[in-house]
């Protein structure tokens, strides 16, 4: 409902440009803070973003269309954006709000009064207009903001990379994962001879009379870290994907004009088998009737819904696939399809997603080289934080090493999903991966839509799935920074192990092989035991299905901090 105007009430005057602080606050730096309760009642139904991008002066100019809607009475609308920016102006169902009506951007919060308190249904729609030197990242993806390169041939290459910062760098939004807008529309304009591929539908682009082209957009419930701006002389390829679900997704790579044309069509030959993976293993491709994308980037790379930026220039490691490519696409599933709940649950998306890697090689491959991925991944952990806190937290705090569990959300989050699903077995955890992704049992293109989850979520549905109480399970490897550490102690031809150092009592089965014999241990109360002849070779959990503190991995650890504090 937009808000009715009496005659004589309101002085509307011109709006003067404020002027925006150099640098960006630590609060815009960062994402997931808790949101207002404004923001908690407010739903970005759709967001219309025309965004001018001058690379000579690394420079934009922005002009966003929020059309928003209220679960509950609200009398401002409170947004999130980086200080950087002059805010030219603001308008409100059409009507200008000057600065002196009380709107302000204290430290990136964008607050703006409404004329009437919206109630519970009601729309509105906020035009914010604004220009600026947006915040130029120092190390993308890690240290985000956007990237302005140059191609080997000289020509602008530049992309955009704001997971850890949030969306507000760019563009005026809800800066939380639960934020997502409805539906995005984005109008990219470059200078000629440079494509802008981003995220979602191409709705086709205009030349303008300015030596520009806009290249415009629109894609539906994207994750807000997840809008990407991708500018650069792309050569783009195209073919289609059938799926076994039934459709035919459209699959696109924009790759630089410099690049050796067969090292980019081996890529793209990969795009395929990656999806036939994740389709068979987790369930249909979440965005089908928009498209399977990747833009090669200056930087790294970062899960852009639809748009997945790729950096890892072609470079072959061996395992016999692109990581990179393969680690970007499961957050197609992990991250853009399912969303977690707040940064506190991130370890779905970077645990489950890292998880992928070692069971598409063993898709590929064979079990020898899944069980080497999972070996490596195992040297890095550092157990010093929690997966998950049980606590709202921002980015910063889960992705810094000092203060949360930084990288053990990618690697420790894929052991304990290993470990999970040898507990469980490979039939219940795939159908757990399905109901958290989906939020159903049987996904089919066309039912399901992107949805939020959290650990609870995940645990209840684990349990459901595998029948078994899990409580102990995720208090131990998830709610707790400490491995559960297994003594053997021996007897004559009596052996006992015991789980220690557990969050209660452990019941993890283990296997054993005895002169070559594998048999499983069954532990009640965190305790177990078995036969063996005095001298036997005992060996414990031949295959490594479990994850547990192992004395050796810890001296290499140990080792190699040392090492680094004395360089």
């Amino acid at each position: 409902m937009r808000f009715l105007l009496v005659a004589g009430v309101l002085a509307l005057l011109v709006v003067v440009p404020v002027q925006a602080q150099v640098r960006s606050t630590p609060f815009t730096l960062t994402t997931g803070t808790p949101r207002t309760a404004e923001q908690v009642a407010t739903v970005v139904d759709e967001a219309d973003l025309a965004i001018r991008v001058m690379p000579q002066t690394r420079t934009i100019a922005g002009d966003a269309t929020l059309t928003l809607s209220f679960t509950a009475p609200v009398s401002q609308v409170v947004l999130e954006l980086d200080t950087v920016f002059t805010i030219e102006a603001i308008t409100v169902d059409g009507v200008p709000v000057e600065a002196d009506d009380g709107w302000e951007n204290a430290d990136g919060r964008l607050t703006i009064p409404l004329y009437e308190t919206k109630a519970a249904g009601d729309r509105t729609s906020v035009r914010i207009e604004y220009s600026g030197s947006p915040h130029q990242a120092t190390n993308a993806p890690w240290d985000g903001g956007f990237v302005w390169s140059r191609t080997p041939d000289g020509q602008p290459w530049i992309a955009t990379a704001v997971q850890g910062e949030g969306c507000d760098l760019f563009w005026p939004c809800i800066d939380h994962p639960q934020g997502e807008p409805a539906k995005v529309n984005l109008h990219i304009t470059v200078p000629n001879g440079l494509s802008a591929p981003s995220n979602g539908r191409f709705l086709g682009s205009t030349a303008n009379d300015d030596g520009t082209t806009t290249w415009n957009w629109t894609t539906t419930r994207p994750n807000t870290y997840a809008i990407a701006l991708n500018i650069g002389p792309y050569v783009e390829l195209t073919a289609p994907y059938e799926s076994r679900f039934g459709n035919t997704v459209p699959m696109h790579f924009w790759h630089l004009r410099t690049d050796r044309a067969e090292r980019a069509a081996a890529l793209f030959a990969e795009f395929p088998k990656m999806l036939d993976f994740y389709e068979a293993t987790v369930g249909p491709y979440p965005f089908g009737d928009e498209k399977m994308g990747v833009v090669e980037t200056p930087h790294l790379g970062m899960e852009h819904q639809t748009i997945n930026a790729y950096g890892n220039k072609y470079e072959l490691d061996g395992k016999g696939y692109d990581w990179l490519l393969q680690h970007e696409l499961a957050h197609e599933w992990f991250g853009n399809q399912m969303t977690n709940g707040s940064w506190d649950d991130m370890w779905l998306h970077e645990g489950l997603g890292t998880y992928m890697q070692p069971l598409y090689a063993r898709w590929l491959n064979g079990d020898r080289y899944m069980e080497a991925e999972l070996a490596t991944m195992r040297l890095t952990l550092r157990n010093r934080f929690p997966l998950v806190s049980g606590r709202v937290q921002d980015s910063a705090t889960v992705y810094e090493d000092a203060t949360g569990p930084g990288l053990d959300l990618y690697y420790k989050g894929a052991l304990v999903a290993h470990t999970l699903r040898a507990l469980i077995g490979e039939e219940a955890f795939n159908r757990s991966l399905t109901r958290l992704v989906y939020g159903r049992p049987d996904p089919r293109p066309g039912n399901f839509e992107p949805r939020y989850a959290t650990t609870p979520d995940f645990i209840r549905i684990a349990e459901q799935e595998s029948r078994r109480d899990l409580d102990w399970f995720f208090a131990t490897y998830v709610y707790q920074a400490t491995l559960p550490k297994l003594e053997m102690t021996r007897d004559g031809g009596r052996v006992t192990l015991r789980w220690t150092g557990t969050a209660g009592e452990f019941p993890m089965p283990v296997e054993v092989e005895v002169d070559g014999v594998s048999q499983t241990v069954a532990m009640r109360g965190g305790a177990g035991v078995f036969n063996a002849r005095p001298g036997a070779h005992i060996l414990i959990d031949p295959q490594n299905r479990v994850l547990r503190q192992l004395d050796f991995v810890d001296a290499y650890q140990a080792r190699q901090a040392e090492t680094g504090a004395s360089q």
